[in-house]
């Protein structure tokens, strides 16, 4: 089986921007706090699969991934009904293979770790509940992740996940879990109080300084996954907010 590998030299400016264009599908690199698709309740957000269709014409984009409003990085969509239920079998079986970039607080001691520990609601109760808020529990459901670290800086580590499985915040849940929370993250950081914070007043200037980011230090670097008879491989440079915070790190 053949390889098909880019590596593309992204412009500064966040707007989507084509790493593959295949027959196919799409490939390209979602800025950080774009939606994948259009939610109802969010129409001054911008999207990807909107942008996307304006920006081809093609109105049959769709989605088969998505990754959250914060995340940066490579996303799939498909151009036709086909390559759609291509996509959904290949995501079924897990044969796409997703390795993303963390940027944590914390210098762990290891170099390779996989964390296999099952996921589900925290259930915190009360008012103050956050629902999406997921933990390791023990009658949670199946999650791996392979972890690798990349390099360390001034109390932080860059770290490679592998998630083998596509639990909701899986990565995000498992580097808590691992006293490991990664830079920006209103959910599962350092300070529980944000995310409640945030909900009531927005993202402002003082709770970016709190958390060092506007949003979590998550980046989807490398999509591979079978077509055609070849192995298709798009990695995509960490995005330039995350890697100016890595870099002023002294």
């Amino acid at each position: 089986m053949g390889d098909l590998t880019l590596t593309p030299s992204l412009p500064s400016r966040e707007i989507p921007r084509v790493v593959i264009e295949h027959p196919d599908f799409y490939v390209v690199h979602k800025p950080a706090l774009w939606l994948t698709h259009r939610v109802h309740a969010r129409f001054e957000v911008p999207d990807v699969v909107t942008f996307m269709q304006q920006d081809t014409g093609e109105e049959g984009l769709s989605p088969p991934h998505r990754l959250d409003r914060e995340t940066s990085g490579a996303q799939v969509l498909s151009r036709d009904p086909d390559a759609a239920r291509t996509f959904y079998t290949l995501f079924k079986q897990h044969l796409v293979g997703k390795t993303y970039l963390a940027i944590v607080h914390g210098t762990p001691d290891w170099e390779r770790l996989t964390v296999d520990a099952p996921l589900g609601e925290l259930g915190l109760g009360g008012a103050n509940r956050v629902v999406i808020r997921q933990a390791v529990i023990p009658d949670g459901r199946p999650a791996i992740t392979d972890f690798r670290v990349v390099d360390r800086r001034a109390g932080h580590a860059l770290i490679e996940a592998y998630p083998r499985s596509g639990r909701l915040h899986q990565i995000r849940a498992h580097l808590s879990h691992l006293g490991l929370p990664m830079v920006g993250d209103k959910i599962y950081g350092r300070d529980p109080t944000v995310f409640l914070e945030f909900m009531q007043t927005g993202q402002t200037p003082e709770l970016t300084a709190r958390l060092g980011l506007s949003r979590q230090a998550l980046h989807a670097a490398r999509l591979a996954f079978p077509w055609d008879g070849a192995q298709v491989v798009a990695e995509v440079p960490l995005s330039s907010d995350l890697q100016a915070y890595w870099d002023g790190l002294i």
